[in-house]
This record gives C-alpha cells, sequence and structure tokens, in this order.
C-alpha cells in the first residue's frame, strides 16, 4: 500500500489500513441491490469504513457499530438516523458514535441485513485477513449464535486494489466467516456463497485471558456454566426428576 501511495494517515502497519479511494468504493457499494434493500447494518469502527457507515446513515439504514474490540458490557453503538441530532458524518466516527450513539447489549441487537467488515487483506474467493485480534470473527459468530446473522446475511467490506491477492494466498481457519462482497474504488468481486459459514462461538478455541478481556463472552461463558449446574441438579441425587421447563 506504501508503495502504491494507497496509504492514508496514520499508516498502513498494524490496523484496519486506511485507504485512497475508500470514498469511492463506499459509493461502488452503495450502488448494490444488496444495499439498497438493506434495513440495518452492522459495521466495525475503524476508519476505511467510516465513508461506508456515513452513506448508510444518510440512506436511513439503523447501524450497529462494534465498540472498538468488544470492551464494554455493551459491545455496540445504534446509530438510528432518526433521532441523530448531529450530521451522518459526524455520527459516523468512533468518537461521534460513542457520543451520540446508543450503547446496546448484544441481546438489543436487531437481526441485520448486511455485515460490513475491516479487512487487511482479501481473496476473490471470500477470505479475509483482519488484524490478528479475532473481533470480527467474534462479532460475526456471537452475531450467529444469537440468530442476529444468518444464511441470507451478506458479507461486505471495502478495500483498495492493493489489498485484493490471489485466491488462495489468505490462510483460513474454521472459525473464519467469508466475504460476499468486495468492493474496491475500481469494482464489485461477487464471491462464491456456496461454503458454510461457522455457526456460533468456538469456545474451545478461546483462551481464558480472551475471555477474560471481553465483557460479553464472560457473561455467556457464565451464563452457560449456570445453566450446566442447574441441568446437573436437575437430574442428579436429591434433584427433582422427569420435570422439564417450557422454554420461554
Amino acid at each position: 500500500m506504501r508503495r502504491a501511495g494507497a496509504a492514508r494517515f496514520p499508516g498502513a502497519e498494524g490496523r484496519i489500513p486506511n485507504f485512497v479511494g475508500a470514498e469511492a468504493a463506499a459509493e461502488r457499494l452503495r450502488a448494490r441491490p444488496e444495499w439498497q434493500r438493506a434495513a440495518t447494518l452492522k459495521a466495525n469502527p475503524d476508519s476505511p469504513q467510516l465513508p461506508v457507515r456515513q452513506r448508510a446513515l444518510q440512506d436511513g439504514k439503523t447501524v450497529f457499530m462494534a465498540v472498538p474490540r468488544l470492551a464494554d458490557r455493551r459491545p455496540f453503538f445504534l446509530l438510528d438516523p432518526s433521532s441523530l441530532p448531529v450530521s451522518p458524518r459526524q455520527a459516523a466516527s468512533i468518537s461521534g458514535a460513542s457520543r451520540f450513539g446508543r450503547p446496546v447489549a448484544l441481546e438489543e441487537v436487531e437481526p441485520v441485513d448486511v455485515v460490513v467488515a475491516g479487512c487487511v487483506a482479501v481473496s476473490p474467493d471470500g477470505a479475509r485477513l483482519g488484524k490478528g485480534g479475532g473481533f470480527s470473527d467474534l462479532e460475526y459468530a456471537l452475531g450467529w449464535e444469537l440468530g442476529l446473522i444468518g444464511p441470507s446475511t451478506v458479507v461486505a467490506t471495502t478495500v483498495h486494489e492493493a489489498q485484493v491477492v490471489d485466491a488462495g494466498r489468505v490462510p483460513l481457519t474454521a472459525h473464519d466467516f467469508r466475504l460476499d462482497l468486495i468492493v474496491t474504488p475500481e469494482r464489485v468481486i461477487v464471491c462464491p456463497r456456496g461454503r458454510r459459514r461457522p455457526a456460533g462461538v468456538r469456545w474451545a478455541e478461546l483462551t481464558e485471558e480472551k475471555v477474560d478481556a471481553i465483557p460479553v463472552l464472560r457473561r455467556l461463558r457464565e451464563a452457560a456454566r449456570g445453566a450446566d449446574g442447574v441441568r446437573a441438579a436437575s437430574s442428579g441425587p436429591g434433584g427433582p426428576r422427569g420435570r422439564r421447563r417450557t422454554p420461554r
């Protein structure tokens, strides 16, 4: 990206890189029928996708923007274009969302039509490379587990042409999700949709440190352990037998 003169401040290394032409890529995504049909988006908070978030608000779409690193017990900002007191451009920034968006818990997020993900590199087969922290994968897995993301949800990104590499070059693991649309300032790449996406959180692949650092994961783990304890008490010695609670 440096050689291509494509990196914007503060540079390309160590982050989802902001790039020259991010606005043009956002406009190209905006012209897609998948975008025009969408009412609700989940978007990453990184700078290169700010033009995407801005245009979503301008088009009257509800945006759920992830809190950086999922570091809050309410890990998303709800940006409702009908009630914002500032311009879409201002509200779409990290500082604007934290000030004018409403922090919401995962259970308050609505099912989303489009997921916008930030990427370091992508390939036409739909593979993506992030910064390495796994936060986009976790957001996706949590959304899938709660029914907020499903097989019909479109996953898109905007990148510079320099970030598009040959198919097969981006390594994939079992928890990685794939892209449906890769949008650059020059073109749209429609990726194959036939491959199965991960469903739910893969707890065995998460370290204790990772879970403890992310409040929503810590809360879900504690809830799961509590449910396991209730089931064990219900079926073990001295516990009630033959009774089943009706789910609510």
